[in-house]
């Protein structure tokens, strides 16, 4: 495919264009496979503009809303594209919401589509009856009389134009400390992340490009960067459904479709590197593998880099800059581990302190971004939009971060999870690497708890490793000893809790929350 022809088409105003481009030169090349079913680029630029037509057809409209309430599959992503060719926002659903997560999703965004499966029908309906509201409904898997079968939803080819400013996309926060917030992403926004990869120079021919998609579609990294950034480079995504994640299975289908391209929450590695079976099959197609979601483990990481023969590379990126701000991969100086990156070519950041003053290399403060794929704002949440961004445009991201004279930059810790002892500041992540260093260690959190004395002193909940017998090969007196080798004693946790798991989003991201519940 020749770069300017896909750059020229993403300047337009819809998104969905960028794939039109791609099924011209790539028409005949697989674009997702989903266990026995291959589709290839002209077969879902056909399949989505029918969707397109078929919605339309259904009385839903240009600027209306479509919920996506999928589990992995095919249908998501022929679904969201056509619903951009509709000129229709889509607004993700994690599939194993319920009646409460879903009222208030289908609430907030006044969707006037639910596209779901029949296994999810129930819950459509509960809250259905809650709101007394009756949006057109689509499920794969069959129909019923109130549900058009997603197979039948086919009219004729449509490609409603839109312009940049037009909302394609509308997730939600994770809502891991509240109630979950609507992402307004524009259509340039999405086009913006797009180009970020299209951009890059890459050693792989387009069609040689495999990834492996089992972080869940509904997730901004599950959907942007490991299955659409894919497509629209030309090459083909492996789609396996996010509930059913099981490790060996990971290995062997790497192995089998010699897969390319890899992001995986921290969680999954550990698992992989965990398994009995882990050794056994041959992982060395990859040229991308790519964690996030928590701190890895040195060792865990360096066991899965020599079985791989990859570098394990890291990102930075929220649901609110639309994934990634900051990469490794690209950066002038390759990898370096302990940091994200630097930030992508589009992105404009500084590190501040408290007062908004922005502080040298080396310093922390809290990070501030710009870019043309941060969000529009909150859906209907003027004063939350207003407080996100400073009066010069840049988004408060609420992390932690510094950076090194190289333009490197380490993510430090969210700000609200920094633990103020006796007056020093400590940043639990810091403290998680160092555990995260011990052989017996898979993974682990830490938190702050009252203390009278110190205000708050730092307690680790960690989670061993699977050959790991605790008492036996490892103790909490043990941990805190290699602890106070690495840090100052001031840091230190007060207490260890050994745990079988961490809680977690379904996106992968530790619940500290609930560990606050739990460890005062």
């Amino acid at each position: 495919m020749d770069l300017a022809d896909v750059i020229d088409g993403a300047r337009k105003g819809n998104v969905a264009r960028l794939h039109h481009e791609t099924a011209r030169h790539h028409g005949d090349a697989p674009a997702i496979e989903y266990h026995d079913r291959t589709l290839t680029h002209e077969e879902l630029h056909t399949e989505s503009s029918q969707v397109a037509g078929g919605l339309a057809e259904r009385g839903v409209e240009p600027g209306d809303t479509v919920l996506v309430y999928l589990p992995n599959c095919p249908a998501s992503l022929i679904a969201t594209l056509g619903a951009f060719k509709a000129g229709v926002a889509v607004s993700p659903v994690n599939p194993q919401y319920r009646k409460r997560e879903l009222t208030h999703q289908l609430s907030d965004t006044g969707a006037t589509a639910v596209l779901t499966h029949t296994a999810l029908l129930e819950h459509v309906d509960a809250a259905f009856d809650a709101l007394d509201t009756d949006p057109v409904v689509v499920a794969v898997g069959g129909s019923a009389d109130h549900v058009h079968s997603f197979a039948d939803v086919r009219g004729e080819e449509l490609f409603v134009e839109r312009t940049g400013d037009d909302v394609a996309l509308l997730p939600y926060t994770s809502g891991t400390t509240g109630t979950p917030k609507g992402v307004q992403l524009t259509h340039r926004n999405v086009r913006a992340q797009l180009n970020a990869v299209l951009a890059r120079s890459h050693e792989l021919e387009a069609e040689a490009v495999r990834s492996l998609v089992w972080l869940p579609l509904y997730h901004i990294t599950g959907f942007t960067h490991a299955a659409l950034q894919p497509l629209i480079r030309g090459g083909r995504v492996c789609v396996r459904s996010a509930a059913n994640w099981d490790a060996t299975a990971c290995m062997e289908l790497i192995g089998e479709k010699r897969i390319t391209h890899f992001i995986g929450v921290t969680a999954m590695y550990v698992d992989m590197v965990t398994a009995d079976t882990f050794g056994e099959y041959d992982l060395t197609s990859l040229e991308t593998a790519i964690e996030g979601g928590a701190k890895m483990s040195v060792s865990v990481q360096r066991e899965f880099e020599a079985t791989a023969g990859v570098e394990m590379g890291e990102g930075y990126g929220l649901t609110e800059t639309h994934g990634a701000t900051h990469t490794q991969s690209g950066s002038t100086f390759g990898l370096r581990p302990g940091t994200v990156g630097q930030p992508s070519r589009m992105t404009d950041c500084k590190i501040v302190d408290d007062a908004g003053t922005e502080v040298p290399p080396g310093e922390a403060g809290e990070l501030l971004v710009r870019g043309p794929q941060v969000m529009k704002g909150y859906h209907d949440m003027p004063d939350a939009t207003a407080d996100a961004f400073t009066d010069d445009g840049y988004f408060r991201t609420g992390d932690i971060a510094r950076r090194d004279e190289d333009n490197y930059y380490e993510i430090v810790d969210r700000k609200k999870h920094v633990i103020v002892s006796a007056g020093y500041n400590v940043y639990p992540s810091e403290l998680e690497a160092v555990l995260g260093e011990h052989d017996a260690v898979a993974e682990s959190a830490v938190i702050g708890v009252p203390d009278e004395r110190r205000n708050e002193v730092p307690k680790a909940f960690v989670v061993p490793r699977s050959d790991i017998e605790v008492g036996a090969d490892i103790t909490a007196t043990e941990l805190t000893e290699f602890v106070l080798d690495t840090v100052a004693p001031y840091k230190h946790p007060r207490e260890i809790e050994f745990v079988e798991e961490l809680p977690r989003t379904t996106s992968g991201k530790i619940q500290k929350f609930k560990l606050q519940d739990t460890g005062q």
